[in-house]
């Protein structure tokens, strides 16, 4: 499908990765693309439409912004395959060799964060070509073993039924987000939790037990932004923070009052940090 909004082009597009997974994939173009290409890869639970508010601001600013639900998510089906940090990187692989990606910026929010480390790391040669920079979103290379029992209920029947209920799907993922989070905001956190099928978050969840990338991250040298929520109880801060200290060349920035969520949250400074490393150099 291709949709014409103002001077801006999106094109909706499946990439079939070798396990058989279709991931849906929107090439968003401005009339005049005068900017590195961006790619987003969304946390866990959530969807291309998180990126919505990042979106509109690199569109106006001259980039070419693709955007994709990972496996499960959203429009994409879930493959053949275990879920896997490895396999995330693969998807990413995929989705960044399909559109061609060269000196582009790729950002990556919680579990799509885990993703583009996970790309940076296992393709070198590759990403020594398609990347030109990250930014790494309220995410972490290590510690997220998460709890045996929060696993289960993300895979809960009676848990997603509840986050079906808005009221009370708004209520329970409340504290995902930080200071005021507008009504729109807290409901589109909802619906797109809601909308992942109960048996992807939990496998999505328990896939990051034991991982720990941080000793790769030193032959990581493309320019990075890691920024984290200084109200995030999803992803410690500190754990953004080490991701920063792990990388050659990167920065580190927290940002007052915001929680886990920063695509929804902060989107503007979300589209500052791009801008920071496509202006770099």
């Amino acid at each position: 499908m291709t949709i014409s909004a103002g001077t801006a082009w999106a094109i909706d597009r499946v990439v079939t990765t070798d396990d058989g997974a279709r991931l849906a994939v929107t090439v968003t173009t401005p009339g005049r693309t005068t900017e590195p290409t961006v790619v987003l890869a969304h946390g866990w639970g959530a969807g291309r439409a998180v990126w919505r508010g990042v979106t509109d601001r690199l569109v106006a600013a001259g980039h070419a912004v693709v955007a994709y639900d990972q496996r499960g998510h959203g429009d994409s089906t879930a493959g053949t395959g275990p879920v896997s940090i490895s396999r995330l990187g693969d998807d990413l692989d995929a989705v960044l060799a399909a559109v061609d990606a060269r000196g582009a910026i790729l950002a990556g929010h919680s579990g799509g964060g885990f993703a583009a480390l996970a790309y940076a790391t296992g393709h070198p040669m590759g990403a020594t070509i398609r990347l030109r920079g990250l930014v790494l979103l309220a995410t972490a290379a290590h510690d997220q073993d998460t709890p045996a029992g929060e696993v289960r209920m993300m895979g809960n029947p009676v848990f997603s039924w509840a986050l079906r209920r808005p009221a009370l799907g708004r209520r329970m993922l409340r504290q995902t987000l930080g200071e005021n989070p507008s009504a729109a905001v807290q409901e589109l956190n909802r619906e797109l939790f809601a909308a992942t099928p109960g048996a992807v978050r939990a496998a999505c969840f328990a896939c990051s037990r034991g991982m720990d990338l941080r000793p790769q991250l030193a032959q990581v040298h493309v320019p990075a932004v890691v920024l984290a929520g200084a109200r995030d109880t999803v992803v410690a801060p500190r754990l953004g923070e080490a991701v920063a200290a792990a990388l050659p060349a990167a920065r580190y920035e927290l940002l007052p009052g915001a929680g886990h969520m920063l695509p929804l949250e902060a989107p503007a400074a979300v589209a500052a940090a791009v801008r920071d490393l496509s202006t770099a150099g």
